[in-house]
């Protein structure tokens, strides 16, 4: 089963256990997205078609993710070397740099709403931001 299929509660308790994964890297990777799920909903307030699409397009990469975070870090946990190493350090850059696209993405629809839709895309940007400093650091942290 994928973390995305899990119910929250389960989430939550799996990421609470004393295991090697899921932890950070999935939580980082769901919180961005969870901002770009904020971010399509005050995309489609906005009108914003092309943000609406790439909105949906980020969070499920990001699902995807948080996924491999998981088994990345397994594996390397299992077996320390270079290629294990190598893949617990670019899942998280691409974490943040799906965040960092994010937080642009959240601020452009930002602009574009007078509603209170606009603590939406507040809250994706402040979101992803975070999301992207955590990655960034456990990139740092794994290398």
């Amino acid at each position: 089963m994928t973390l995305s299929e899990q119910r929250v509660g389960d989430l939550l308790a799996a990421l609470g256990e004393r295991t090697p994964a899921p932890a950070s890297g999935v939580a980082t990777a769901l919180t961005a997205a969870l901002a770009a799920a904020l971010v399509e909903l005050a995309g489609r307030f906005a009108e914003d078609e092309p943000s609406v699409v790439r909105a949906k397009a980020l969070w499920s990469r990001l699902s995807e993710l948080a996924d491999e975070d998981a088994v990345a870090y397994t594996a390397f946990m299992a077996e320390r070397n270079a290629e294990t190493r190598a893949r617990i350090i670019a899942v998280p850059e691409e974490i943040a740099a799906c965040a960092d696209e994010i937080a642009a993405l959240a601020e452009h629809v930002r602009g574009k709403l007078q509603s209170s839709v606009a603590g939406d895309a507040e809250a994706a940007t402040e979101l992803a931001r975070a999301a992207a400093t955590v990655a960034r650091r456990l990139a740092e942290l794994n290398g």
